[in-house]
């Protein structure tokens, strides 16, 4: 403990209460010791290469290539996907898998290649490897999209995890995207970003990394093509991005890079090809389809911060109501100390909670509790108990168990790396099913302890199951928050197995889609913090992650009427809508008259899109397809659209330009090709262009692409069509999930088309043309002046 850490703990120790603080100082200690006993210095290292080969395996989907001082898996899967593993590593075991890894493609095996080289055709993408170890990734037509660079360890003379290298080039028009949670991005720019799952401490914005969520996938954008690549090693790293350009005139091209150094782990990965659609329907097949929310859980959440008991949930929900603003959930236990008190509910301030829950879901609102991963330590508190009996609780090298601090005090964690102990802790959702909770609301699961130097996680050196192979937290540390959500996800499909799970987080790793959504709960309170929410979706659909939306507002507390304003209309068009109030946030009716009809405008426009949410939900289940795409998700040639940043589309249908600025009545968007409408004032623009329109301060520009059906709830509550009128010569249409239920039914996938006949407008359902009429009422839009 040098000189900073003491200054460090002491301030520790000056901003909490003392007691807590003094905890923190003495948890701190025990990790630092922990670590010193349990990870002994590296010393001396040998760096490692692959060498040249000597020789070639062929087999079903690819074969094994040997080198001088390596050897080279590649496995060809009949999805399409690649993958590539050295050292002897396969694709399993992995956390990121959903089940068991596809198989080989029997049409794909190793043949040479040229200049000494060996190569594997397959279907989609052709996988070529040099004779000193680089791998390359090219089209069916021979265009380079990836080339992976001979990789380089180096590894511990006394023995011990080898960390390594692994330098990638693209092409020089390439623009990278991915790696989770990244405020900067969804376009991820030169430099270097963490690969470890942090607890922010704070409200961050755009340029504060790493956040809770944080993958090794990227996914790179270029003319010939995209491909995403998914290097499975949950281990410490970073990767260091450096964007190509391309030479003017007779200049030559400058590659894009990327630079990928891990502390440890398995050196492999995983390559998907084609359109942006193709490659994550393929990374969906391989990590898991993402969870069907319940149809609720697309309406509006909202959580109270700081507390308060069941007249504080009356209150509040009767302020909803009274004010005619639509409701669909309230989260409870939103204090951090409330997140940590295991499975036991404050009697004192809910004493009658399934009584409250009955009489809030009569009125259609569900109520969402918070869990955290920390257990209060200490005989008595019934959760730590029942852990310490089943030996459930991490330990460190030694064989002690590990406690760190949080805000109940004390604490233990649990090994959800271990099959008993996430069994034994998905049964105790029993406890909060039975006091009427409908969802859950993982918190503070990084996992979280304070500290008073160094990072708020557990020693490195804790020791973890892993399933069987046994290691340390160093690897488990990011996958710790997948395993407690996969924890809760199969034991609520046994508790409850006739309705869908409703279950999101505030960390995970790759393939978290699987068992929910995600939450970014901690963005700062800041025009910043608006646009880093943003950034946050959008990179995590492109990861897999569908399901995912900010808070409302930030977490600093106190936005402006207009920020509070802005940040609600993008929320309302984001697949999780949470308001928060307390600590600081208002609610709308305390921002005044003229905030209230906007934010009712907003929160109305979002019950009434809620049908078409129910169906991209159902579609990001089939296809992988995220929710909210950028704006070159259908057009990915288009180079104009790989740099806005500041819209983006919601489904096929939509284009939301949310207002990102202070001040601002008007703005620019742009526009992918096609006919589309403004839905305000239904205009109608051709694109690709670049449009100036109005964004006065009661909405943000919202255009519908022309032919679209996206289905409604109209002024009667029941589902209606809303068409926009296709350009003339053209047919358009949509697809209608229509699925109320929070079951596991397969609700009926109805397409409709929508086309010009003469002077009017057809819409048909598809294989019943000229059989009647339709289930769903029709409106028209877009019948002004084309």
């Amino acid at each position: 403990m040098d000189g900073r850490d003491l200054v460090r703990s002491v301030r520790s120790v000056g901003s909490v209460r003392t007691i807590q603080g003094l905890r923190t100082v003495r948890a701190a200690w025990r990790r630092r010791r922990a670590d010193a006993t349990g990870l002994p210095p590296r010393g001396a290292e040998r760096a490692r290469t692959p060498g040249p080969v000597r020789e070639v395996d062929p087999g079903p989907g690819g074969g094994v290539v040997r080198f001088g001082r390596s050897e080279l898996r590649i496995h060809v899967a009949v999805n399409g996907a690649v993958f590539w593993g050295w050292d002897g590593a396969a694709p399993e075991p992995s956390y990121a898998l959903a089940g068991r890894c596809p198989d080989p493609d029997p049409r794909a095996v190793l043949e040479p290649d040229t200049n000494g080289g060996w190569r594997v055709v397959a279907e989609r993408v052709t996988v070529a490897v040099s004779w000193h170890g680089a791998v390359e990734v090219l089209t069916p037509g021979g265009v380079v999209l990836r080339r992976e660079l001979p990789p380089r360890w180096w590894e511990p003379v006394a023995g011990g995890p080898a960390r390594w290298m692994q330098r990638s080039e693209v092409r020089a028009d390439a623009r990278f995207f991915g790696l989770g949670e990244q405020a900067s991005g969804p376009r991820l720019r030169d430099g270097t970003y963490r690969l470890w799952n942090t607890g922010p401490g704070r409200g961050f914005e755009s340029g504060d990394d790493p956040l809770p969520i944080t993958m090794p996938v990227q996914l790179v954008l270029a003319d010939a093509g995209t491909h995403l690549a998914f290097h499975d090693c949950s281990w410490d790293g970073t990767v260091t991005l450096r964007e190509g350009a391309e030479g003017a005139g007779s200049g030559h091209d400058r590659v894009g890079t990327s630079e990928l150094r891990m502390d440890g782990g398995p050196l492999r990965c995983w390559v998907m090809v084609g359109t942006p659609m193709r490659v994550l329907l393929a990374w969906a097949s391989l990590t898991g389809a993402p969870a069907l929310p319940p149809a609720w859980a697309l309406g509006h959440h909202h959580v109270r911060w700081g507390g308060g008991g069941e007249q504080e949930v009356r209150r509040v929900v009767a302020g909803y109501q009274e004010h005619g603003l639509p409701l669909d959930a309230v989260h409870l236990g939103s204090g951090h100390h409330d997140a940590h008190q295991g499975f036991t509910v404050d009697q004192e301030r809910f004493p009658k909670l399934p009584a409250l829950a009955d009489e809030l879901r009569r009125d259609g609102i569900r109520l969402v509790s918070v869990v955290g991963p920390a257990v209060p330590a200490g005989d008595g508190h019934a959760v730590y108990d029942a852990g310490a009996a089943r030996d459930a609780f991490v330990r460190d090298a030694s064989g002690d168990v590990v406690q760190g601090v949080s805000w109940p005090g004390d604490v233990v964690f649990p090994d959800f790396t271990h099959p008993h102990v996430r069994a034994w802790w998905g049964g105790l959702y029993a406890e909060r099913l039975e006091q009427g909770f409908a969802g859950f609301w993982h918190d503070m699961n990084e996992p979280t302890s304070f500290t008073a130097f160094g990072e708020p996680t557990l020693p490195r050196s804790a020791r973890h199951a892993l399933d069987g192979r046994d290691g340390d937290h160093r690897e488990a540390h990011n996958v710790y928050a997948l395993c407690m959500a996969r924890a809760a996800h199969e034991g609520l499909r046994v508790l409850l197995p006739e309705e869908r799970p409703f279950l999101f987080s505030r960390s995970g790793w790759a393939g978290m889609q699987r068992y929910g959504g995600s939450l970014s709960g901690e963005v700062a309170t800041g025009w910043p913090g608006l646009r880093a929410s943003l950034a946050l979706v959008l990179g995590l659909g492109l990861c897999g992650v569908p399901y995912a939306g900010p808070d409302v507002g930030g977490t600093g507390g106190n936005p402006s009427p207009e920020l509070y304003l802005r940040w609600l209309q993008l929320g309302a068009h984001m697949p999780l809508l949470r308001t928060r109030a307390g600590a600081g946030h208002r609610e709308p009716w305390e921002f005044g008259a003229e905030v209230l009809a906007h934010a009712r405008a907003a929160l109305i426009e979002r019950r009434r899109l809620q049908p078409y949410l129910v169906t991209l939900a159902h579609l990001a289940r089939r296809t992988g397809a995220p929710y909210v795409r950028p704006l070159w998700w259908s057009a990915p040639e288009e180079r104009a659209l790989r740099d806005c940043e500041d819209a983006f589309l919601l489904g096929d249908s939509l284009l939301v330009a949310p207002v990102l600025v202070p001040g601002a009545e008007r703005r620019t968007v742009r526009l992918p090709g096609g006919r589309w409408y403004e839905t305000a004032t239904g205009r109608a623009f051709e694109g690709p262009a670049q449009v100036l329109v109005d964004a006065p301060l009661d909405r943000i520009p919202v255009f519908a692409r022309a032919g679209a059906v996206i289905p409604v709830y109209g002024e009667d509550g029941g589902l209606e069509l809303e068409v926009w009128a296709p350009a003339r010569g053209r047919v358009g249409g949509g697809t209608v999930v229509a699925d109320a239920g929070d079951g596991w039914e397969e609700p009926g996938i109805e397409r409709y088309t929508a086309r010009w006949a003469g002077s009017r407008i057809v819409v048909e359902r598809e294989g019943e043309h000229g059989t009647g009429g339709l289930p769903h009422p029709v409106r028209v839009r877009g019948l002004g002046p084309n």
